[in-house]
């Protein structure tokens, strides 16, 4: 445990919600919700305008949309919120090189090993919690100052308590909690607030009269290790008495990428779900590329009518970061299952991640046979040409026009597609609507919300006090 309250948490606000406020001016303070927009969906992030109507992440979209008709009801842009998570990340590397990120939009940062590690070490209590204090009121201004967006930021001598700070901080604060303050500030607290706490570990304490932090705390590890199995019950101890001597850990390395869909109706048909599969498993090798990674094992998640989930796996003979491969071994896994009643959920993973990708004698061959299965379909189309299905927009997809520029899909139907024609440094765009298959219309990359110079010198919503964000 430190003495300073060295190691900081940052948690980007209602993230997903906020870059699209600021990449969409019509949209700032405005409610905001982004999910998947089916049947079945669940909401990603709900921004804090729709928060106030009681809209929170992991809720079906269907009870948001009730609860918030008058939100924007976005579909995610994933592209969009890795640029801005790199540049945030750039940021808080700029403060240590031990930076451990959770997620796009999460991550801790210990000060001791940057460059202002050596005037904390010969600082007293008081000066270095200023010096801390000050780093993070600069990094928060940093942010919003080059993306618009707005951070909590929790400081604290532990990774335990540096997160509750930052939750404590929300939204668009800082909350530094002093070492040697851990079970003052903890013990109020519900059991939930501790990691590794989830709903059915809640009801076992519960049931044992353990509600707050206070309570494990004073039952003693003996209790806790009876309750929830050695190692469990030792570790919730060690949190509850606020003891953490976890390691800030750089660029921790995910184990596996993989990517995954809800379906409205559930699916009885094999053509059907291999189609699906086919495309999770393009979209997981497109999100394995982005990270610079390839795989050994390829793995199918299917949850069938009755909530029962099976996965399957295959091991390839080296690490592979081939389309055709990741989807052929998918298809294969896919057509070994039994689909009888219908399937709810498809997912489509890669583990066993390197960096590198051998050669693939076996991913070669199909991208032979698939070059010769294409040259057969477009002589059978010469022959017998058929209608092109339409083309599908997504509510917030960043689209172009040949001639009225960039601009976002605020929703299609009966054959039209209706596009606000705006960017992140314009004012509120005027809105257009086109036939959805106009050939003007082309879907395009997610502009940034800062211009060459920044967004000071562009005039993009990075200002201080921009509004709506």
């Amino acid at each position: 445990m430190r003495s300073l309250p060295s190691i900081i948490h940052l948690d980007m606000d209602a993230f997903f919600a906020a870059v699209e406020q600021a990449a969409k001016p019509s949209l700032r303070g405005k409610p905001v919700v982004v999910g998947g927009l089916g049947g079945r969906g669940v909401v990603s992030t709900a921004s804090y305008e729709a928060r106030r109507f009681g809209v929170h992440s992991a809720m079906p979209m269907a009870q948001a949309r009730r609860l918030c008709p008058n939100a924007a009801f976005l579909s995610g842009r994933f592209e969009a919120y890795r640029q801005v998570s790199e540049l945030v990340m750039g940021l808080l590397r700029e403060l240590s090189p031990l930076v451990q990120p959770l997620s796009l939009d999460e991550a801790f940062v210990d000060l001791e090993a940057g460059p202002y590690g050596p005037v904390l070490a010969e600082s007293d209590h008081e000066t270095g919690e200023r010096l801390v204090l000050a780093l993070a009121e600069d990094l928060r201004a940093d942010i919003q100052r080059r993306t618009g967006l707005t951070g909590s930021v929790g400081a604290a001598g532990s990774k335990l308590m540096a997160k509750i700070a930052s939750e404590q901080a929300k939204p668009d604060g800082l909350v530094l909690i002093e070492p040697g303050q851990e079970r003052a500030v903890l013990g109020p607290m519900p059991v939930r607030a501790l990691p590794g706490i989830g709903p059915a570990t809640e009801q076992v304490l519960r049931r044992a009269g353990l509600n707050t932090v206070a309570d494990l705390a004073e039952a003693g590890e003996g209790e806790l290790v009876q309750l929830l199995g050695r190692a469990h019950g030792a570790g919730v101890h060690q949190m509850s008495i606020g003891l953490d001597d976890r390691p800030v850990v750089a660029d921790q390395d995910a184990k596996s990428v993989s990517v995954e869909d809800t379906f409205e109706v559930d699916l009885a048909d094999r053509d059907r779900v291999l189609r699906e599969v086919e495309v999770l498993a393009a979209r997981c090798v497109r999100r394995l590329r982005a990270a610079g990674r390839s795989g050994r094992t390829v793995v199918l998640k299917v949850r069938r009518f009755d909530f029962s989930t099976l996965t399957r796996s295959e091991t390839l003979r080296g690490p592979t970061d081939d389309e055709a491969v990741v989807i052929e071994t998918a298809r294969r896994l896919a057509s070994q299952v039994d689909i009888t009643g219908g399937v709810r959920l498809l997912g489509v993973g890669v583990a066993q991640l390197a960096d590198y990708t051998q050669e693939d004698l076996f991913a070669q061959a199909l991208r032979e046979e698939a070059a010769e299965h294409a040259e057969a379909e477009v002589e059978a189309a010469e022959e017998e040409p058929e209608a092109a299905a339409p083309r599908r927009w997504m509510p917030g997809q960043d689209v172009r026009h040949a001639e009225l520029g960039p601009g976002w899909v605020q929703g299609s139907g009966v054959g039209r597609v209706t596009v606000r024609f705006e960017t992140p440094w314009s004012g509120p765009g005027r809105i257009r609507t086109f036939a959805v298959d106009d050939p003007a219309l082309e879907p395009a990359r997610p502009l940034p919300l800062w211009g060459a110079e920044g967004p000071e010198e562009t005039g993009a919503p990075g200002g201080t006090g921009a509004p709506g964000v």
